[in-house]
């Protein structure tokens, strides 16, 4: 399978991703991006983005990015920064990019920024290679 196929096949099995309303906008090999709507039953008692659903966001940007190969990585260290507030009607997007690769692990970028281009996370997230294939588990 391509890098595509791999990311769909993930997606068609993760409910959690789906009811984020997720949007494949672009995947290759070690890389994607993503687009969110922002929902109103994604908010907190600010009437902003609750930061778990951004991190979630970027949580299954870091998925579909270091899987794709069809070589089944998990989240092994996560770390996000806020920098602006979303709001219900933004559309979020999460763009994944591979920073550094070893034999077990594999460490991504991902930048998210709403509909003005406006940064609104910074995520870091290293991968373990558990050493399986995507389609096995």
């Amino acid at each position: 399978m391509n890098p595509r196929q791999v990311a769909d096949y993930m997606f068609n099995q993760d409910y959690f991703s789906q009811w984020m309303n997720i949007r494949m906008i672009e995947v290759k090999e070690n890389y994607c991006l993503l687009e969110m709507p922002i929902k109103k039953d994604m908010l907190n008692g600010l009437k902003t983005v609750h930061g778990g659903v951004t991190f979630a966001f970027a949580d299954s940007a870091l998925a579909f990015s270091s899987n794709n190969t069809g070589d089944a990585a998990v989240a092994l260290n996560c770390v996000i920064n806020f920098t602006k507030a979303g709001k219900e009607g933004d559309v979020f997007r999460a763009e994944s990019i591979l920073v550094n690769d070893t034999r077990k692990t594999a460490v991504y970028d991902i930048k998210i920024t709403n509909q003005n281009n406006e940064l609104v996370a910074k995520f870091v997230g290293t991968v373990y290679k558990i050493g399986k294939k995507v389609t096995d588990l």
